[in-house]
Parts: structure tokens; C-alpha cells; sequence
């Protein structure tokens, strides 16, 4: 369902000041959406309303009844280990046991954290719990996930896998809000992008990249390559084995990082400015 705001204001306690105010908005299925603003300017209000976590004080909001959220800060101290932890929300979501297991040890597997499966979650690293905060938001297969800064406090691998999975997410049908610091943070898939100025949004453009431009080549040997993968870049067989990758120049470093973040690893064997 497309998600809709309709002249929506938040604020908190009587008589205070409107965080937001005559918020319209209107996404589909499908879409990867940034949100950005100063701090303070409403950005997690706005995303704790579409996870139905804060009541608008004005308008409506219609968003679908599957909803993933992952917090820009994730509670600790919860009486479950890690494994637990997933597998009861995934029962809380309507899983049976076994699916929710499998699903559990797909995530904490995928974010390398199996090892800490039985820890107690008050006793994970930051950056643990944040990968487990992560992990509860994906295992649901929302049709709306709604992500926090959620890349904050995830080290470089982590990170390539969550923008992978959340292009995997938007890919599959899902919308996918998100907020971040990073504003190269899945170029090449963002398909819209709004600002929280005022305690109302405005549309901002989104990087433009010159399909005509310079282009960068980068040869890699990998085993697998990620499905999807910064700047969409056209793959080409090499007849050694390799795989030449052609980006936008503009896409070139978010392609590269990736790369690096990549497990299994990919050897990058060369990267090349092309003339345009």
C-alpha cells in the first residue's frame, strides 16, 4: 500500500512547539527514501510516526500494518541473548518457531555476529547490539522498514551488508525510509529524497550522474559479487575469470567500498579512470 501523510503536525506536551507541522507525503512500494534535516529538526519524530510508535497530534497517516523499525538508539537491557531476542519477535510477528530460528541464524550470520548468539544482549559491544537491533528490522520482511541511522556504530562490513539487504528489500517490493549521515549512502538507488526544515518537508534532488560522463573500470575476481551494487554497473566476463565492472565515475568510491566490505572477499585488480 503507499504510504500517505496528510497535513500531520507533531508536538510534545500541551502547548509546546510544533516538532512537525503540515507534513504531506506519499510513497510507494518499492521506493528507497532519504530523509535529512538538521538535529533536532524532527527526522526521528517523522520515521516514529510511520512506525506508529508516536500518534500525530494533527492529520492522518496511513501506513501498512508490517512495519520494521530500527531506533537511532537500541535498548540494551533486555532479558534475552541475541539468538532469543530475534527468534521471539519473529513468534511476535507471526512466524512459527522453526521459521523464526532460521531466519535469526540467516541474520546473525550474515552480520557475523553468530559467535555471539547465546551472549545476553546487555552484555554485547555497542556495535553488536547494533547489528542486532538491525537483524530484528530485517527478519520481519516488512513492507515498510524504517531505519534510524542505522549504520551508525556498524563496522565496514556490516555496513556493505546493510546496504545490501536494504536494496534487496526495496528490490522485493518493500519501501524502505531512511535517515543517515552519510549523503553517498546507497547512491545510485535512492529514488527520492526530502528535507525536515521548519517542521515541514521539501523535496530535494538527488545526486545526477552523466551516464555520459567519465566512467571508472575496476576489475575484480571474486567468487560471487553482491546482487546489487553501488552506481548499477555493467559487468562484463573476462576471459581469465575476472570481471570488469563499469560505473558512472561519480558511483566509483560507494562501488569500491562495497567491494572491500564484500564477504566472501573480492580482490580488486585494477581501477581505471575511463575517458568519456
Amino acid at each position: 500500500m503507499t504510504v500517505r501523510l496528510e497535513g500531520v503536525g507533531k508536538r510534545y506536551g500541551r502547548g509546546g512547539p510544533w516538532v512537525l507541522r503540515g507534513v504531506e507525503l506519499a510513497l510507494r512500494p518499492g521506493s528507497l527514501v532519504r530523509i535529512e534535516g538538521a538535529n533536532g529538526s524532527g527526522k526521528s519524530t517523522l520515521l516514529k510516526l510511520l512506525a506508529g510508535i508516536e500518534r500525530a497530534g494533527r492529520g492522518t497517516v496511513e501506513v501498512p500494518a508490517s512495519r520494521a523499525y530500527v531506533p537511532e538508539r537500541f535498548p540494551p537491557a533486555l532479558p534475552f541473548d541475541a539468538r532469543d531476542y530475534l527468534c521471539h519477535l519473529g513468534r511476535i510477528r507471526g512466524l512459527s518457531a522453526g521459521e523464526a530460528r532460521r531466519r535469526a541464524d540467516h541474520w546473525l550470520e550474515r552480520f557475523g555476529i553468530t559467535g555471539y548468539a547465546g551472549t545476553p544482549i546487555g552484555r554485547l559491544s555497542k556495535g553488536t547490539c547494533q547489528k542486532v537491533a538491525v537483524a530484528q528490522a530485517m527478519l520481519a520482511e516488512a513492507e515498510l522498514l524504517l531505519l534510524d541511522e542505522a549504520w551508525t556504530g556498524l563496522d565496514q562490513n556490516a555496513r556493505g551488508e546493510l546496504d545490501s539487504a536494504v536494496a534487496e528489500r526495496a528490490a522485493a517490493g518493500g519501501l524502505v525510509v531512511f535517515v543517515d549521515h552519510d549523503p553517498t549512502r546507497l547512491a545510485g538507488l535512492t529514488t527520492e529524497g526530502h528535507r525536515v526544515d521548519g517542521g515541514t518537508l521539501h523535496p530535494i534532488p538527488l545526486p545526477r550522474v552523466d551516464e555520459d560522463g567519465p566512467r571508472t573500470a575496476v576489475v575484480v575476481e571474486a567468487e560471487t559479487l553482491p546482487e546489487w551494487l553501488p552506481g548499477r554497473p555493467e559487468r562484463k566476463p573476462l576471459a581469465d575469470g575476472a570481471t570488469r565492472l563499469d560505473v558512472p565515475a561519480a558511483h566509483s568510491d560507494a562501488l569500491l567500498r562495497r567491494l572491500l566490505a564484500n564477504h566472501p572477499p573480492v580482490h580488486i585488480r585494477s581501477v581505471q579512470q575511463e575517458a568519456s
